[in-house]
């Protein structure tokens, strides 16, 4: 998904991915822990978008990909600096609480970098529903 001259990233992203699980057939959810998997998904995605536009002037692109076992979730952007779980964590404070939730729900999550080029991808990992 390209984000170049879009407004409204953050739904634009969040209806990308949740058609990307209607196609892979996570939505429709059946029982509560699939429907939970793909909320996570979701929230993964609002979250990793949100930082882009709030830390590195808006995401460039963002790519979902599946396969049997792990969602991986990917934001570009032009931004300097690294993403990381405001520590310590403090639950009543307001703002830096998207790292530290990325960090809770995903399996893993990190930053690449390519050489001679401005900007990242973040990038995350969520298991798919049992």
């Amino acid at each position: 998904l390209s984000f170049a001259g879009e407004s409204g990233v953050v739904p634009l992203a969040r209806d990308f991915a949740r058609q990307a699980l209607y196609a892979w057939g996570w939505l429709p959810a059946e029982g509560a822990d699939r429907r939970a998997a793909a909320e996570d998904v979701l929230l993964v995605v609002s979250e990793l978008v949100t930082n882009a536009c709030l830390h590195a002037e808006g995401p460039d692109e963002m790519w979902i990909t599946c396969d049997k076992k792990v969602i991986r979730v990917e934001v570009s952007d032009r931004g300097t600096g690294q993403p990381a779980p405001r520590t310590p964590h403090r639950a009543g404070r307001p703002g830096g609480h998207g790292m530290f939730i990325v960090q809770r729900l995903c399996l893993d999550w990190g930053v690449v970098r390519a050489p001679g080029v401005t900007g990242k991808t973040v990038w995350a990992e969520l298991g798919a529903p049992a």
